[in-house]
C-alpha cells in the first residue's frame, strides 16, 4: 500500500493504529484516513493496484477489497485538526503510519460506536503523563465539550491498567 500511495497523505486509523497504543486487539480489515480532495484519487489509485470497490461508506469514504481479501476502509477527512494530525504521524511496530494518540482518541471520541470509546481509556492508560497533556491540548482546542469525558476516561484507563499489572 506504500507504494500505491506515495505522494499522498494517508494514515492508518482503527483499530490497527490503536496496537501502537494498547494491546493488540482482533479486527478483520484495515482503516486509512485520506484528507476528502484525496479520497477519489486514493480509491483510484488502489483499484487500478487490484483492489475491488465493494461498497460507498455510511460516511464519506468507501470500502474495498484488497488482492489478499483484507477489507480496505478508505475514509475521506474533512476534520479542522486533519492537517495537524498529518503533521505529527507516529509509526507503528510494522513502519506503517499511525495518527498520534491526541488525533486516535480525538477520532475515536467522535466516533458513534461503542467499541471505539471503549479503546480509549485503555490507550490512556497506558500513556505517559506527556502523552496525557498532549491529548487533552488536542481535546481543548477541537472538542472543548469532551474534556469531562476525557478526564474520566484517563481515570479509568489507569484504574483498569492497574488491575491488569495487580493480575498480571
Amino acid at each position: 500500500m506504500r507504494n500505491v500511495l506515495s505522494g499522498i497523505r494517508w494514515v492508518i486509523v482503527g483499530t490497527v493504529a490503536t496496537r501502537a497504543y494498547m494491546p493488540e486487539r482482533m479486527t478483520q480489515g484495515l482503516d486509512i484516513l485520506v484528507h476528502e480532495d484525496e479520497g477519489e484519487i486514493v480509491v483510484e489509485r488502489l483499484k487500478v493496484a487490484g483492489y475491488t470497490l465493494l461498497s460507498k461508506l455510511a460516511v464519506p469514504g468507501c470500502l474495498l477489497c484488497s488482492p489478499d481479501g483484507v477489507e480496505v476502509k478508505v475514509l475521506f477527512g474533512d476534520q479542522l485538526w486533519l492537517d495537524a494530525a498529518f503533521d505529527q504521524l507516529e509509526c507503528d511496530a510494522a513502519g506503517y503510519p499511525v495518527l498520534s494518540l491526541p488525533y486516535l482518541v480525538l477520532m475515536k471520541l467522535l466516533a458513534p460506536r461503542t467499541k471505539d470509546w471503549a479503546d480509549v481509556p485503555r490507550m490512556l492508560g497506558l500513556a505517559s503523563d506527556a502523552q496525557l497533556e498532549q491529548v487533552g491540548k488536542a481535546i481543548d482546542r477541537y472538542s472543548p465539550e469532551d474534556r469531562d469525558d476525557l478526564d474520566a476516561l484517563i481515570f479509568l484507563g489507569k484504574k483498569e491498567m492497574q488491575v491488569a499489572d495487580a493480575e498480571g
